[in-house]
């Protein structure tokens, strides 16, 4: 039986990819830190995968805990695969908490894969590495990583790629890049929206763009058969793989969709406006949010957060789309995903057609 050991398992990406393995028979490990995920949380079948889960308590900061968890999760023999979703997933925050949770943990993972010989690491990072600028469908041979990031964020996942390209062989490791992950259980993207215009009668965009730009979604779900696939699929090996849903979304259709799941009947007058309105604000909240080492912004939109929705994020998905063909895998339509966020919320709407193009 294959082995493979989930970090940051309690959490949102992490419990799906757990889940995923152990339904498939893996012999499944999950590293959580404050709290395992808990029913009502996760769909059924999820749950039932992490029923299936050995946790284990950890703390990825600490050097110790981390080599301890490894050693368990090898102790039966040998461990296939490293899924390493646990980090600081936020726009806000002191630098240091960024890079003691988001690249050291990454550096002594390298270590620890050479010293019990782990078949692969796969490594969940971000297309926010390549820099919250419009793009045109590129794929990832063609999207540098940024040379300037704008937020400790994007800035220590690029160093965490760099520290796993440089100290691992391109057999051994795979590097996913979710685009802006969605599903049952997001406390951070759907949540922050959803927050967002309960207080707010209008739905706001920034830029000449006016919320027609590309803002693509990766659902939870699609991202847990990507740390399957980059876990045993040759192909996955010492690459970079953008993971997108096949719906192309604009960041106003991705409102108006949070919008009918969480806000049913709630009529949204929409408004446009310039970038340095959006900018100065911005600004203010993550000045007081770091300031406070604040795990969240204390209110919307962060300086990050302006630049992210009001940018076409153009990203091809295509090494991903292949990827999931050729091994017989099917994407988990956007249809589906609102289905089961409404049977999760209670909501009585029936799915909304696509408004994107």
């Amino acid at each position: 039986m294959n082995t493979v050991l989930v970090t940051g398992a309690g959490g949102f990406i992490g419990s799906y990819a757990a889940a995923l393995f152990a339904l498939r028979g893996w012999n499944t490990y999950g590293t959580f830190h404050r709290r395992r995920p808990g029913a009502g949380e996760r769909p059924a079948d999820v749950l039932a995968g992490l029923e299936k889960t050995t946790f284990l308590r950890t703390d990825i900061t600490v050097p110790a805990s981390l080599r301890a968890t490894v050693r368990e999760a090898a102790a039966g023999g040998k461990l296939d695969a490293i899924v390493h979703c646990a980090g600081r997933a936020t726009d806000t925050g002191r630098t240091a908490r960024f890079r003691r949770t988001n690249l050291d943990p990454v550096r002594v993972l390298v270590e620890l894969a050479h010293e019990f010989d782990v078949g692969r690491l796969v490594f969940v990072s971000t297309t926010d590495v390549y820099g919250l600028r419009d793009f045109d469908g590129q794929d990832e041979d063609a999207l540098p990583l940024s040379p300037f990031p704008p937020n400790p964020y994007p800035a220590f996942k690029i160093e965490a790629e760099k520290a796993v390209r440089s100290g691992l062989e391109p057999d051994r490791y795979s590097i996913l890049r979710p685009a802006q992950v969605w599903g049952v259980g997001d406390l951070t993207l759907t949540s922050r929206v959803a927050s967002f215009l309960r207080s707010s009668p209008f739905i706001v965009h920034f830029g000449p763009w006016r919320g027609a730009n590309r803002w693509p979604l990766a659902h939870v779900r699609n991202v847990a058969k990507a740390c399957f696939l980059a876990a045993t699929v040759r192909a996955a090996a010492g690459r970079a793989i953008n993971v997108v849903d096949l719906e192309r979304t604009s960041i106003d259709e991705f409102t108006h969709m949070v919008a009918d799941v969480f806000l049913a009947g709630k009529r949204f007058k929409t408004v446009c406006l310039p970038m340095w309105a959006g900018v100065g604000l911005g600004r203010m909240v993550s000045a007081l949010s770091n300031a406070f080492d604040a795990d969240r912004p204390f209110m919307d939109p962060s300086h990050y957060a302006v630049y992210s929705v009001s940018r076409n994020l153009d990203f091809s998905g295509k090494r991903f789309a292949d990827m999931m063909a050729d091994a017989g895998e099917r994407s988990f339509t956007r249809e589906e995903a609102l289905v089961e966020l409404r049977s999760h919320t209670g909501s009585p709407r029936p799915p909304i057609p696509s408004r994107g193009p």
